[in-house]
């Protein structure tokens, strides 16, 4: 099935461009679909898009010349990514600031699918610090910059602002929708969640992990063409619709059991949930009603050491490290604990970080000591950005 793309052309010279980029996009095989603002009219007319995409070019709000819809929110929900090329400074001011008064800015804001935005404007409009404000807020919200190149500017002025190669736009696509099926023929085991500890017939031992950095990772190999089978304990996260096979498990020990005998022939197994580190060594089959109550517990399973030991030679690894001191000490020691390749380390104290959060701060270590820190962005790109490290290892 042709993946759905929307075009945003803002009224900049490189609009020209983007008629290149719709062209590759085609032959990429998406189904792409334009909106126009005004502005980008005096630049290149619609039926140059329509030509090229064999799509309506969408620019009004207000057009009854089709079957009723709120149209901006139908498009909205369809695409799988949303382009802006170019991206002017003008329509970069209003997505930073939620102003709808078009088409397409009623349709960016309305839209939950990755955005990619492309700059093109003169240089010092670009290096203006309202202008950087308003790009790095977008970027902070999860948005994808392709930043604009150097070069001869139209107007005569040499410096950075000519927006990207249209191949390059293309491609920074392609990496979001995963075209390129890089982890096709790939097995691969992940867990995510929280276990569950009873103490008694209502209560129990449990953490905040909501499950949605496993289930991004789960959803990002399985895009990119591997058979995932997903081990999930207690989540909020929603689940991929695109997984091989999904294991639901509530203790410790019941995940355990679900991975270990899971762990034969996996490629790459990631252990992204956060079991619990303790259980009651007594549990009570009613609720508990005295005025006190002591528990003696005991240490769980570890699973991820017992996947190191016991995978094979050739399945890599990967290991979370939730910490709140001394994070690289702290997740050096258990790369090397857990015989594992990849540790991806978090400061669950940070603000943006750690469980329920639809964003992550992270950094990679590997069992050669490399270090990758990654700044603060939503967890699916995180899951983008392991995945590719994990292609170097």
């Amino acid at each position: 099935m042709k993946r759905k793309v929307l075009v945003g052309v803002t009224g900049g010279i490189a609009a020209y461009k983007s008629a290149y980029l719709v062209s590759a996009l085609v032959k990429m095989g998406c189904d792409v679909h334009v909106v126009m603002t005004d502005h980008a009219k005096e630049f290149v007319t619609p039926l140059t898009f329509e030509t090229l995409s064999k799509n309506p070019v969408v620019t009004n709000m207000f057009r009854r010349d089709r079957e009723w819809e709120v149209e901006h929110v139908s498009l909205a929900k369809s695409c799988e990514a949303v382009v802006i090329a170019p991206a002017t400074a003008n329509i970069i001011g209003k997505f930073a600031q939620g102003i709808c008064d078009d088409m397409l800015t009623t349709t960016y804001l309305a839209s939950r699918a990755p955005k990619i935005i492309c700059p093109a404007m003169n240089t010092a409009m670009y290096e203006d610090p309202v202008f950087q404000r308003n790009l790095g807020d977008l970027k902070q919200g999860g948005a994808i910059v392709v930043s604009p190149v150097t070069g001869r500017l139209a107007c005569g002025d040499v410096g950075v602002g000519k927006m990207a190669d249209p191949e390059d736009i293309a491609a920074e696509v392609a990496r979001v929708l995963s075209l390129h099926l890089d982890y096709a023929g790939k097995r691969v085991l992940v867990t995510a969640g929280a276990t569950v500890e009873e103490i008694d017939g209502v209560r129990y031992l449990s953490n905040h992990s909501s499950g949605k950095m496993g289930a991004a990772i789960a959803e990002r190999f399985a895009d990119r063409g591997a058979e995932v089978t997903l081990v999930c304990g207690k989540m909020t996260a929603k689940l991929p619709d695109n997984l091989f096979l999904k294991k639901e498990v509530s203790s410790t020990e019941e995940m355990y059991d679900a991975v270990i005998s899971g762990l034969s022939g996996m490629d790459y197994v990631v252990m992204a949930a956060a079991p619990a580190d303790y259980t009651p060594v007594k549990k009570f089959d009613n609720k508990v009603k005295s005025d006190t109550l002591v528990l003696e517990l005991k240490k769980t399973q570890d699973i991820a050491a017992a996947v190191g030991r016991k995978k094979d030679p050739s399945t890599k690894l990967v290991i979370f490290s939730a910490e709140t001191e001394r994070l690289l000490e702290n997740a050096k020691g258990k790369l090397e604990k857990k015989q594992a390749d990849l540790v991806v380390a978090n400061d669950v104290t940070m603000e943006g970080a750690g469980f329920g959060s639809d964003t992550n701060i992270v950094t990679f270590i590997d069992r050669t000591g490399k270090i990758t820190p990654l700044e603060k962005m939503p967890k699916i790109q995180v899951a983008d950005a392991l995945l590719d490290v994990l292609k170097t290892l």
